[in-house]
């Protein structure tokens, strides 16, 4: 069974697993050793095209803390840390206000047509 023909058939074999391993193995989970502590952004307010302010909450329970973060494209610096604080309602930002303010004048526009 050293033929050519059965060389070829293990050859094809082994390039169909190839794809079919592939695919197993982004379909599984990894399991992670440890877990992190839950953390979300609050708030951002954008300084300039690369620079932002963060405010992120970081922890669980009455170990939440606020971390207020400046974010550039090549640091991130601890500016100060607050301790957590129930969140008041958001403002909404210029960029959102300004969207609702493009959709009323086109929904006029469009009335007048």
């Amino acid at each position: 069974m050293d033929t050519p023909v059965a060389s070829l058939l293990w050859f094809v074999l082994v390039l169909a697993l190839i794809p079919a391993a592939l695919w197993v193995l982004k379909r599984m989970t990894v399991v992670k050793g440890t877990q992190s502590a839950p953390s979300r952004v609050v708030g951002m307010l954008p300084l300039s095209s690369s620079q932002r302010l963060l405010t992120v909450e970081v922890g669980q329970g009455d170990d939440k803390i606020w971390l207020v973060l400046g974010v550039t494209p090549s640091s991130i610096q601890l500016l100060h840390t607050l301790p957590a604080q129930e969140v008041g309602p958001v403002s909404t930002p210029a960029s959102a206000s300004f969207a609702q303010a493009l959709q009323r004048w086109r929904s006029g526009a469009e009335d007048k047509a």
